[in-house]
């Protein structure tokens, strides 16, 4: 191997991570996902209700122990013992990649209760808090105590919602290894943006329906239900054996409930203002409407407009306008599957098959062909009944934004991307001693750097910390407070005889997330091209606080507080500016003191840092950080200036801890 190898590797980790971040972005939390189609359920009519039940009873015969009694359990609590329909609108999408996926994933997965198990203690753990607006939206009082206190209860709830996100994410991550990677390639779960103002619902559901569209939630969506409708028209006009009943109708209900996963998707402002700009802005836009909400139209062109909010931010209202949507697409089904005649009936598909639907959403960067008897053509009898249920259930779906140009959303970036910036660092350290003599002390120091590196910033979500970067700076030195001797000369000598005196350098920092052990990515660059798989989520766990999740960043309505031992590692090269030197004692007691002329390299390690403040514009950051750190100064190429001759005395490593003061500023272009 050569030795460019670990550095492409460490190139490679960058772009994996940047890929990573890019592309990760859920819309409802699991449970989130699952409260919509229970409340779906729940509203059904009772003879849809019993056409439900009946279904799901069989669909559950041979796996009773994993498929619960009830399709939809509004009681289920922590630690379920089983997985009832409506978690599968959850599973789908964010933890499989296809109906087929989704089956093997549920019946036969050691991991998929531990899921559930998560999603459930998420759900208590947000029901605690309250949802409200971001600072920025506050509106100020002429009562300046009020408002200070509605600012307070904001960053609250901001900080308990990131905190109960980041341990539901570090849980997912273990139970589910590909949890964050599975849905990275495409845009699947997000609304194609409208190509222009006249474009009506009847042409936007054309457009991300045919075949060679970009992959979108309404695609998916439809891919989906058209498959579950096909093999439920089996369901209402053929007489099949029992095990074919049971195949058929386990396939359809996991087909439909895959699909369903993405239209619940459509109402979340997030994924609802669109696919369109860089990775930076898609990851900026879709956050920021998640938690500020957008106000949208329905394509059913009432004059009434609604108010989304998105992921981990789901209102009693969301709620109910999804499980509306949800409910209609499950009544089609219900009634194609029970032979009940509709105002459009599709037609019936004997060649639907008793498997589940193996459409990769993953995967698949584009809507493909359906295979051929199972394809539904403008010119087939079965389109006109087709158009019409989708018309039905996305008529009260909302109408997405245009894309770029004129009338355009406002887009918003996030700290994603290459970036170069500068730092201005100031420090105090306690110090057990001099290079020549013990005794604590003492010292301050200055530093000035610039950086460039790669904002990573929460592979899944504001805990996170995937920031890689490296900086070159100069640093100046105060003397310490310790002196050579404890004598009264030496006491009043001040730079001329401290253990320390001032001094000038150059320095190097460098910071990367680590895995297991600090430099662990980059020793391990090689296993990418053996496991990428393995790889990737190695560097998302790194990102999101290691193996050992110590690392992970908490927030508080006062900040963050984040341990971040090993992450970061500074070098400063004390004598490439100027001579240091200092004074020891003389050879023989009573004797001149020797001058002693040296180099020394100082390591430093921060241990725990806290950020009161970061505020992101369009395109720059700043931030403001605490940092507690330990040093280790050892002396090198030291030689006696005077007397000429005398031996060099031993130096020892000057040890120290210290708390650092840094703003830090950034530029993404």
């Amino acid at each position: 191997m050569s030795a460019a190898n670990p550095y492409k590797g460490f190139l490679c980790l960058l772009a994996l991570a940047l890929w990573m971040v890019a592309n990760t972005a859920f819309a409802w939390v699991y449970p989130e996902h699952r409260d919509i189609a229970v409340k779906a359920v729940e509203g059904l009519d009772p003879a849809r209700r019993a056409v439900f039940d009946s279904l799901w009873r069989d669909a559950r015969l041979t796996h009773e122990k994993r498929l619960c009694d009830l399709g939809a359990d509004p009681e289920q609590g922590v630690a379920p013992a089983c997985i009832d329909w409506a978690a599968l609108t959850a599973i789908a999408g964010d933890h499989s990649c296809s109906s087929q996926d989704l089956t093997g994933t549920v019946l036969d997965s050691n991991w998929i209760l531990s899921v559930a198990d998560v999603a459930a203690q998420l759900k208590l753990d947000l029901s605690r808090i309250d949802v409200l607006p971001p600072t920025t939206q506050v509106p100020g009082s002429k009562d300046a105590i009020q408002d200070l206190k509605r600012r307070i209860q904001t960053e609250t709830a901001s900080a308990e919602r990131q905190n109960a996100l980041r341990n539901a994410d570090l849980r997912l991550q273990r139970a589910d290894p590909q949890y964050a990677t599975r849905a990275g390639s495409n845009n699947a779960h997000f609304l194609l943006p409208r190509p222009r103002t006249n474009t009506s619902g009847v042409e936007y559901a054309a457009l991300t329906m045919k075949s060679g569209s970009e992959i979108s939630a309404v695609g998916v969506y439809a891919w989906y239900h058209l498959s579950a409708m096909q093999k439920a028209t089996r369901l209402g006009n053929e007489k099949l054996a029992p095990a074919e009943r049971e195949a058929l109708a386990r396939a359809m209900l996991f087909d439909e409930a895959f699909g369903l996963h993405f239209l619940e998707d459509v109402f979340s402002a997030g994924h609802v203002s669109g696919t369109w700009g860089d990775t930076a802005q898609r990851k900026g836009t879709h956050d920021y409407y998640n938690g500020a909400g957008l106000e949208v139209f329905a394509w059913k062109g009432s004059s009434d407009s609604m108010v989304l909010m998105g992921d981990a931010h789901m209102q009693p209202e969301d709620a109910a306008r999804a499980s509306a949507s949800v409910r209609t697409s499950i009544e089609q089904v219900l009634d194609a599957a029970a032979g009940v005649s509709r105002a459009a009936n599709l037609p019936h598909t004997p060649s639907a098959p008793l498997q589940p639907d193996p459409f990769d959403v993953c995967k698949k960067n584009i809507i493909e062909q359906r295979p051929g008897p199972l394809r539904v053509e403008q010119t087939d009898a079965g389109y006109a009944a087709y158009r019409a249920d989708l018309r039905e259930v996305l008529a009260s779906t909302p109408v997405p934004g245009l894309g770029p140009g004129l009338g355009a959303m406002p887009r918003f970036r996030s700290e994603v991307g290459p970036f170069v910036g500068m730092s201005g660092m100031i420090d105090g350290r306690a110090i057990d001693g001099g290079f020549t003599v013990p005794g604590n002390g003492f010292i301050g120091g200055v530093e000035i750097a610039g950086r460039v590196g790669l904002g990573l910033d929460g592979v899944m979500s504001d805990s996170g910390d995937g920031l890689v970067f490296a900086s070159v700076g100069l640093r100046g030195d105060f003397a310490s407070t310790n002196s050579i001797a404890d004598t009264p000369a030496a006491q009043v000598g001040g730079d001329l005889t401290a253990a320390i005196p001032a001094r000038t350098a150059v320095s190097v920092r460098l910071r990367m997330p680590f895995y297991l052990v600090p430099g662990d990515l980059l020793f391990l660059a090689p296993l990418y091209f053996v496991s990428p798989e393995r790889y990737q989520n190695m560097a998302v766990v790194a990102g999101n606080g290691g193996l050992i999740p110590w690392q992970s960043g908490m927030a508080t309505r006062a900040g963050r507080f984040q341990f971040v031992l090993g992450r970061e590692l500074g070098i400063t090269f004390y004598g490439l500016i100027g001579d240091d030197r200092v004074i020891a004692s003389g050879v023989a007691p009573g004797g001149p003191e020797r001058l002693i002329q040296y180099k020394s390299i100082q390591f430093d390690m921060p241990i725990l840092e806290y950020r009161p403040y970061r505020a992101f514009s369009s395109n720059q950051s700043t931030a403001l950080l605490f940092q507690l750190f330990a040093a280790a100064d050892v002396p090198r190429s030291a030689s006696v200036v005077s007397p000429a001759g005398d031996p060099l005395p031993d130096l020892r490593t000057v040890w120290s801890i210290g708390l650092r003061m840094v703003f830090d500023w950034r530029y993404y272009p």
